[in-house]
């Protein structure tokens, strides 16, 4: 379904490429006021391509594909800065996701990031609080195609978020792949669905809120069942879903199945759908959960505006960085002296840099002794590790893995971080810190300014006349440097 946008004013867009249905939302805002100006919605089932060796088929990757097309020419003319486009579980699980993404963003016009499950839980919330504001303590259930979040929150802020890899696609295409509905299917889903979630019972105990609110996906279809059938008005019972999945069991399979206010896309995931709701109000002591307006879509505009405020305040990737380095008892002040100076040496090459680039180099700079913590041999490799698997709230998976190789070749041979080296924008920002990091090494800052320049894949380095004795291991670790840059064959390092 999809609305046209008005040709006047600028939107912002998010693209949320979900595991049963792809979004896009175009919108304006102003203060706390938010208005939809556009909103499209394609079943694509994604979820659903997955085989047994858990890569997407080619059949699933076209529907994906030509969704995206559809959606890239309502996004025409729109700054790449004010569009957004986020993916959750599935490709998440896809062993070949990276190949998807390319051809994604090929037609796309735009990067596909992949976001944590914890991330997806954040931004949920973000969406629903903002258009759904209360003071009261809430619990906000969001059911997808291959995973369920679930956040604690008040206000605006989220105080626990979690993801868990059970959602209506996966269950229904383990429990109802036939299509039929007996007895024994629902509770067997049910049961599968309860042994997913029992971690939670305690994370999400009724004492800790006062409301439970159901957000987009399959809430929102059982919902509009419910109101159409006049079982409620909307809300979702655990009456209403016995009544619902009485009907399903009456029908015997999704073919036969009838009920007012049911779509065709959600009739292959209705059972599944079904059996989580059911499961979760009944284990979480749920008398009624009321359907939200707010999801992963508006969350992801909210967020994307945030981030580009003056403030870097207002963009949770900092707190994040902030919160890994008191956790792993970074020497902040180290971390700054290299921030520093990988930023001059970066802006010499790059004399008006690409504010995201600068952010992530910032931020692979206060990152990049995390692993020490874990040792001081080969803390480059914990580092990157860290980086790379961390849980932190306003980083894709995409921007951690490139924040993790960037840790990961701040010093010794290039060769593990070789195939990046293509990327023009990572071979600066490497070349930058690897530097930084080299110039630090005493933990100080030696006098005079460095100059570094670039031709093409050759780099010059021209270090302060004022250098002398005092800087001979610096002069020898440079050197150093340059040997291993001539050994990748990708880029030089000439001192002068």
């Amino acid at each position: 379904m999809s609305t046209r946008p008005h040709a006047s004013g600028q939107p912002w867009a998010s693209i949320d490429i979900g595991s049963n249905s792809f979004r896009l939302e175009l919108a304006r805002l102003s203060g706390d006021r938010y208005q939809r100006i556009s909103y499209t919605k394609e079943s694509v089932r994604l979820g659903a391509g997955l085989d047994a060796q858990g890569n997407l088929t080619e059949a699933a990757i076209q529907r994906g594909l030509a969704c995206l097309k559809g959606f890239a020419s309502q996004l025409a003319g729109l700054p790449a800065e004010r569009v957004r486009a986020v993916a959750t579980q599935t490709l998440r699980e896809a062993r070949n996701r990276n190949a998807f993404l390319e051809r994604a963003q090929a037609v796309l016009g735009h990067p596909v990031e992949v976001i944590a499950g914890r991330e997806e839980a954040r931004l949920i919330f973000a969406g629903v609080a903002r258009l759904q504001p209360s003071d009261k303590p809430r619990l906000v259930i969001d059911i997808g195609g291959r995973s369920t979040e679930m956040i604690l929150g008040q206000g605006r802020k989220p105080l626990l978020a979690e993801s868990f890899g059970v959602g209506s696609v996966g269950l229904s295409l383990r429990f109802f792949a036939d299509g039929r509905f007996t007895p024994e299917a629902f509770r067997a889903a049910q049961v599968a669905a309860g042994a997913e979630l029992e971690e939670a019972l305690t994370l999400f105990r009724p004492e800790l809120w006062q409301e439970a609110l159901g957000s987009s996906g399959t809430v929102g279809a059982v919902s509009q069942i419910l109101a159409a059938t006049g079982q409620t008005d909307g809300r979702v019972t655990p009456a209403a879903l016995r009544w619902c999945i009485e009907r399903c069991l009456e029908a015997g399979s999704q073919d036969r199945l009838q009920m007012p206010g049911l779509k065709d896309d959600r009739r292959p995931v209705v059972a599944g759908g079904l059996c989580i709701l059911y499961t979760l109000l009944m284990q979480f002591g749920i008398d009624e959960l009321l359907p939200t307006k707010g999801a992963l879509r508006q969350g992801v505009i909210f967020d994307l505006a945030e981030r580009l405020q003056p403030s870097v305040a207002r963009d949770p990737r900092a707190a994040s960085v902030a919160e890994l380095q008191q956790r792993f008892a970074v020497d902040t002040a180290q971390a700054e002296r290299v921030a520093q100076q990988a930023e001059k040496l970066y802006r010499q090459l790059q004399p008006h840099p690409t504010p995201e680039l600068m952010r992530e180099l910032g931020w692979a700079a206060a990152l990049h002794e995390v692993g020490m913590l874990v040792s001081h041999h080969d803390h480059h490799r914990h580092s990157a590790y860290v980086i790379g698997h961390a849980d932190a709230a306003g980083f894709s998976n995409n921007q951690l893995q490139r924040l993790a190789t960037l840790a990961l070749g701040q010093r010794g041979r290039l060769r593990k971080v070789e195939d990046a080296l293509g990327d023009a924008s990572v071979l600066d920002q490497l070349m930058a810190l690897r530097l930084a990091v080299i110039v630090c090494h005493a933990r100080s800052v030696p006098a005079g300014a460095l100059k570094l320049t670039r031709q093409g894949q050759q780099f010059t380095l021209q270090c302060p006349k004022s250098w002398g004795a005092g800087q001979a291991r610096t002069r020898y670790l440079l050197k150093e440097e340059a040997e291993a840059w001539a050994r990748t064959g990708v880029a030089s390092l000439q001192l002068a």
